[in-house]
């Protein structure tokens, strides 16, 4: 897997630091017993997803790999 470079771009760190700060949020709340804070956590959530998608369109995210045709093998499979 350390060769796919899985999750390795500024698009995916961005979002899932993002979305953990919204989890961190929302449990704090969620013990100190406010919904709206804990609800404001969960907006915080999906914008860290929202913020990745755009940041992955944007050309910061993980390049598509190209199929190959199918009879022939990738360098991998060698």
């Amino acid at each position: 897997m350390s060769g796919s470079s899985h999750g390795h771009t500024p698009a995916a760190w961005t979002g899932v630091i993002i979305a953990f700060i919204g989890f961190c949020v929302s449990g704090a709340f969620m013990v100190m017993a406010n919904p709206l804070g804990f609800w404001a956590g969960m907006v915080i959530i999906v914008a860290g997803g929202v913020v990745g998608m755009i940041m992955r369109a944007a050309g910061l995210g993980q390049a598509k790999r190209q199929r190959q045709p199918q009879g022939q093998l990738a360098h991998s499979e060698v």
